[in-house]
């Protein structure tokens, strides 16, 4: 039987392809996870792909009705409705890819000039002698002045205590660590060159193991952040910092131990010691920025919400707890206010987001989330406390991104089809799933604008006093309890995506730019890359505007780090972007309150002067 060789990118899978199979049995075939929530019937158009060289079928009925003449000229397809006809190289696109696939995707490499804060010197000293009896660390020193040109002021102590008994081992063969002048460690002739770049979130960590030679990523990986038992939000942990001597100190120690296991995991990796790691950068939002430093938190849940300090800090690693290379820094990427951090910053640099020619509104979904209009050559930043409903908290059957939720869902004809990260039997719903979930209900008309659930619909039951929507009935769960969307749960999702809406809504009056205006939506952050935006336009929580304006980016904020880790250019551009950056207040902006009432509706809606204004479509 015919076989064609099928290119799967970004993921880099390639194998072959019979002519009666479609691309999305391939793609499962070959490990490579599409959403496929309707099971291959054409009718969620769930899976689509680009077609980028090769052959294909004539698009089926389904596909004309999912594309634009002009998208199908474009090479886009439904992968369940697709049968090559050659060898092929497809695109799948991140909105398409499963929770499992979209990880990979976050690895995707950023250009940038490798020039790295740190510099290592290949040595081979001559022994000492009765004759040559000169101080160990004055040899080496000498030697970095004659053979490379290179002064040290200063040489870190920690190296100091070890270099003799080293030098010694290794046969006065070695290599030099400098940074600014400063001798901050040796190596073995054999040691790896490594840097490791932090996104020290709220619920995840996400560390990137990274070669300074060449500024490749070696190993990569995501752990949950374990001050979340301390408090799930940054309130929670600021008042617990605030009000026991030793609350901040927990919470530090919790989240450095994290990191040094961490550490260990990815060095582990690729056959290295954490003691090749000669530095390291961190970003976060303000309040983890000061958790991890041990600054004070308390000014920053008290009008007017200022940090500590915005700039850049250097540190020694060891000075936190870190257990890299001896006189290893830690660089932390600048804050703006109180509650938009490094992180934000570091999602501007990635995305170069902070230097977009065309109006861009550029957001980080969380528990917090941060956005950032750019018009016209300004940018105005705020927050949105939008709560943890997205990530699965305070809902009936909500629970974080893990094999058995319901990631995806659509509603046919009183069917309700889903897909579950790892493809096994539900067990709960998080955030992605919630978010369909809320869209779908809003366009069956199960619920109203308001949020209110309908009496006389099917799946609609009163229980315990409060009407809620079954997702997947006793039956259908083998027994078990049913998994229902709740009235309650409606309220919670409401509030957050209401907070999203407003902060939007805020940046966009206060520069004085219509919703039309903007060009560009960038949604970065572990939720933000997961969601189908058509859901999340549908319920109002993003403007109403053409999909394509939409671009989702993964874990942006990762991304940035490791630019400023082996780019002092990068550095030098994040220290520009926080100092040029405005911030909003929301809370003190008149316009809050009346605004976040108008955004709690569902729908597709823009603000015109002042006003909730019902989109059609947003085509």
């Amino acid at each position: 039987m015919t076989a064609f060789v099928i290119s799967f990118e970004p993921v880099g899978r390639r194998g072959k392809c019979r002519k009666n199979e479609s691309l999305l049995a391939c793609a499962h075939r070959l490990g490579v996870g599409i959403n496929s929530i309707c099971g291959g019937e054409g009718t969620c158009h769930a899976c689509r792909v680009q077609v980028i060289s090769g052959a294909v079928s004539k698009p089926a009925p389904s596909e004309l009705e999912a594309f634009s003449s002009q998208e199908l000229e474009e090479g886009w397809r439904l992968a369940c409705q697709t049968y090559p006809a050659s060898d092929c190289k497809i695109a799948v696109p991140t909105d398409s890819m499963t929770t499992t696939q979209r990880i990979q995707v976050e690895g995707l490499e950023a250009k940038v000039s490798v020039e790295p804060p740190v510099r290592v010197y290949r040595l081979q000293l001559a022994a000492p002698s009765l004759e040559t009896p000169q101080a160990d660390a004055d040899r080496l020193l000498g030697a970095l002045g004659r053979r490379h040109g290179v002064r040290c002021a200063k040489i870190d102590i920690g190296a100091l205590r070890t270099i003799s008994d080293q030098l010694r081992s290794w046969k006065w063969k070695s290599q030099a660590v400098v940074r600014n002048g400063e001798l901050i460690a040796i190596l073995a002739s054999r040691n790896h060159h490594l840097g490791l770049a932090l996104d020290l979130g709220t619920t995840k960590v996400a560390g990137y193991l990274v070669d300074l030679s060449d500024g490749r990523t070696l190993a990569a990986k995501g752990i949950m952040n374990p001050q979340i038992s301390y408090g799930e939000d940054v309130i929670s942990r600021i008042n617990r910092a605030v009000k026991s001597p030793d609350g901040g100190v927990q919470l530090q120690k919790v989240a450095v131990d994290a990191i040094n296991e961490l550490c260990t995991d990815l060095c582990a990796e690729v056959a290295a010691k954490p003691e090749e790691i000669l530095e390291a950068v961190v970003v976060g939002n303000t309040a983890m920025h000061h958790l991890l430093l041990r600054l004070p938190v308390k000014q920053l849940v008290l009008s007017p919400f200022v940090p500590a300090i915005s700039r850049a800090v250097e540190v020694k690693a060891r000075e936190l707890g870190l257990k890299i290379a001896h006189g290893a820094y830690v660089h932390v990427l600048p804050n703006i206010a109180g509650f938009v951090g490094a992180d934000h910053v570091s999602m501007l640099l990635a995305t170069d987001a902070w230097q977009a020619q065309e109006t861009t509104l550029a957001l980080d979904i969380g528990t917090n989330t941060e956005v950032s209009l750019v018009y016209k050559g300004k940018i105005t930043s705020t927050s949105c406390a939008s709560g943890p409903a997205f990530e699965g908290g305070h809902i009936k059957y909500g629970m974080r991104a893990a094999t058995g939720a319901i990631e995806r869902l659509r509603i046919d004809r009183h069917r309700i089809l889903y897909q579950t990260i790892g493809g096994v039997p539900p067990i709960g719903i998080c955030g992605s799933g919630i978010l369909d979930a809320l869209a779908q209900l809003y366009l069956t008309e199960i619920i109203d604008e308001g949020g209110r659930i309908m009496d006389n619909r099917p799946r609609v039951r009163a229980y315990k006093g409060q009407r809620e929507f079954i997702l997947v009935s006793k039956e259908e769960h083998n027994g078990k309890p049913a998994i229902t969307i709740t009235q309650h749960d409606i309220r919670e999702l409401q509030l957050a995506k209401a907070a999203i809406r407003t902060g939007i809504q805020v940046l966009l009056e206060s520069a004085g730019c219509a919703e039309d205006d903007i060009r560009q939506v960038i949604i970065a952050g572990a939720f933000g890359t997961y969601i189908d935006v058509a859901s999340a336009v549908t319920i109002g929580m993003l403007p109403s505007l053409p999909i394509k304006r939409f671009r989702q980016v993964g874990n942006a904020a990762g991304m940035g780090a490791k630019l400023a880790l082996i780019s002092l250019k990068s550095r030098a551009r994040a220290e520009a972007v926080a100092s040029t950056v405005s911030y909003v207040e929301l809370a003190s902006n008149p316009g809050f309150q009346p605004i976040f009432m108008q955004a709690s509706y569902l729908g597709r809606y823009r603000f015109v002067d002042g006003r909730r204004e019902k989109s059609t479509d947003a085509d």
